[in-house]
């Protein structure tokens, strides 16, 4: 989309509470050529590879020069190729490949076609490869099989290469510690990469979702804005990572089929690195967000540092079997999963049940998380905390639960028991996930990582672990 706008500068300046001031530049409608100036409180630059906003704030790309050609189509097309519609990797006797990947709709496909190596004086004219020269690559590598394009949805040729900046803000290494960052960048603009298996999609958005809920946060007034500075060190990890998963893939895909000693060496490289182009392998570090896994065999399932991982539940007040993790919705709260103790619900009493000392403690407190809630704010505003009973749904007394799991909320103040669960008779959470039977408190950040793993009995722990995090909402606005 063309917003008739084009970037032409920022600078940081300190000062007031917009201390970030744009200068745009007017590409459309009659104030075409003007410049127009914007002050910010912060800037997110989510402006691809050529990121004017990177260079704005001294960052460059580094890594290997691109060498490998590939051409990429979205085709409706009738062929003999039995597996159209199979994602796969095909490997051509005559040399050269095709990742192929079955779009939506039954027809449509998608197929990522090796144009071979790149001379290094190139000059990018390899950009100028036609689509029909792309099918007619494509038909080579497929033969004895035929390829015949009917329609063009989409098509583009890229060189694969290896990039990555030192930082993902404004604030230089000598700076740390001395300032919080105003300006950001995003995706590509921190990462380049080959456009094959889904990781460069994935992981982009992984970063705006780390980067999103951590600005909302600060503005929100919920947190300071030293939280800001975890963004950077945390996702500029993950892309170096990204970065060599990518140079292994992409060498893999390059390929010859008489140059693999194992004709299932990239079948095998690819499932067994599954998780990683659909962000579950991810595995922050020990920091402000993520706890030492000092309790860490209380919860063996639930990794601290790693995403959550869903489990099916019953929720009680109507008796639905549920996933757990897709009951968690983006709306910037983090989730308390309170794994309750042997005792049922009926019975536990404050004093008589670990569940129910810790409801009592979480809901009153003045060290609980909770307290921090703005005044006039539904008491679920920040976080959302659900209990999970080692008993089937039928051996929970709902009205016997606790009343920090059924918050008051909304203007009349109804009751909300949608956060009460079971467990499900055929798949039990507890043992699914490794979960201590004496009881487990699961902290889990805004974007769905594990944060900390604690016994129900280590609320000064839970306390300690959000002070910093938190800043008093009585002053806070939502």
């Amino acid at each position: 989309p063309d917003y008739g706008y084009e970037f032409r500068g920022l600078e940081v300046t300190g000062e007031g509470d917009y201390p970030v001031t744009v200068t745009l530049l007017h590409t459309a409608g009659p104030d075409e050529g003007r410049e127009r100036v914007v002050r910010a409180k912060y800037v997110v630059g989510a402006d691809g590879a050529r990121s004017k906003v990177r260079e704005s704030i001294g960052c460059t790309l580094a890594g290997d020069q691109a060498n490998h050609a590939w051409g990429v189509m979205d085709v409706l097309a009738v062929t003999d190729f039995p597996d159209i519609r199979t994602k796969c990797a095909i490997q051509s006797g005559t040399g050269g490949s095709i990742l192929l990947i079955p779009r939506e709709g039954g027809h449509l496909f998608r197929m990522y076609v090796d144009l071979g190596e790149v001379d290094r004086n190139d000059n990018r004219s390899v950009r100028n490869t036609t689509i029909e020269e792309i099918i007619a690559k494509a038909n080579d590598i497929l033969r004895p099989y035929t390829l015949d394009v009917r329609d063009v949805a989409w098509h583009s040729v890229y060189e694969v290469g290896h990039r990555l900046t030192d930082r993902f803000d404004d604030v230089l290494p000598e700076e740390r510690g001395t300032r919080t960052p105003r300006v950001f960048i995003a995706g590509d603009a921190c990462h380049t990469h080959s456009a094959k298996a889904g990781q460069g999609m994935n992981v982009s958005m992984q970063d705006g979702f780390n980067l999103a809920w951590k600005l909302g946060h600060v503005l929100e007034g919920r947190s300071p804005e030293s939280l800001l500075s975890t963004y950077s060190a945390e996702r500029q990890v993950v892309a170096k990572n990204l970065i060599d998963f990518d140079k292994e893939w992409s060498t893999l895909m390059a390929k010859k089929p008489e140059e693999f000693e194992d004709p299932t060496e990239l079948e095998n490289f690819y499932v067994s690195t599954a998780e990683f182009p659909a962000g579950f392998m991810t595995h922050y570090a020990p920091s402000p967000l993520i706890a030492e896994p000092i309790h860490q065999d209380l919860a063996a399932g639930f990794i601290i540092g790693k995403r959550f991982k869903s489990a099916p539940v019953v929720r009680v007040c109507d008796t639905n079997p549920v996933q757990l993790g897709h009951q968690a919705k983006a709306d910037g709260r983090w989730r308390i999963y309170v794994f309750a103790d042997a005792a049922e619900a009926g019975t536990a009493q404050e004093g008589l049940s670990p569940v129910a000392d810790f409801a009592g403690w979480i809901a009153n407190s003045p060290d609980s998380p909770l307290a921090a809630t703005p005044s006039g704010a539904d008491r679920d505003a920040w976080f959302d905390v659900k209990v999970i009973y080692q008993q089937e749904h039928t051996g929970v007394d709902i009205g016997a639960v606790p009343a920090a799991f059924k918050p008051q909320v909304g203007p009349f103040k109804l009751t909300y028991l949608e956060n009460v669960y079971g467990t499900d008779p055929s798949a039990d959470i507890f043992e699914l996930r490794g979960l201590d039977r004496g009881g487990v408190v699961v902290v889990v950040r805004p974007d769905q990582y594990v944060a900390n793993v604690l016994p129900l009995t280590a609320t000064a722990e839970l306390a300690a672990f959000f002070a910093p995090l938190l800043r008093s909402g009585r002053t806070a606005t939502v």
